[in-house]
């Protein structure tokens, strides 16, 4: 079983501004180096991506990943699933915002991987987090 990888930053930006980064899934690979390549599969009327390919490299953990997105609890949080994957056998995150004031915006992101290999649960929670943390910080620095 995997554990699950938190981590919150503050962002120097409208609440609007990091929606708008953080829900155009397909424009990640331009601003989220992790994200090498995105491609839409599905969207709803509003124009959400419900069904996205993903081609990740984050150090250890390289995969190409099909997510589905739930938008349930848009706009303040947007989570996703995995759907297939090569090698992982588990990708579950959400991400969660919050205004703290009108400049001010603080997101959460939550992150579950699981692997095929046999790999340490330390070695995986370790990715996890570096994934998050990087992340969050390439997200502030897109819209900062």
């Amino acid at each position: 079983m995997s554990e699950k990888s938190t981590a919150t930053v503050l962002i120097d930006a409208p609440i609007a501004d990091v929606q708008e980064a953080l829900f155009a899934v397909g424009a990640y690979p331009e601003w989220l180096s992790s994200v090498k390549k995105s491609e839409v599969l599905e969207s709803d009327s509003s124009g959400r991506v419900l069904k996205a390919k993903l081609s990740i490299d984050a150090g250890m953990m390289k995969d190409r990943v099909t997510l589905d997105y739930d938008w349930s609890g848009a706009p303040l949080s947007l989570s996703f699933s995995m759907d297939e994957a090569d090698l992982l056998t588990q990708m579950d995150g959400t991400y969660t915002l919050k205004s703290i004031d009108e400049d001010t915006t603080q997101v959460t992101y939550e992150l579950t991987v699981a692997v095929s290999l046999p790999v340490p649960s330390m070695m995986i929670t370790k990715g996890q987090q570096q994934i998050i943390d990087a992340a969050l910080k390439e997200l502030a620095s897109k819209v900062s």
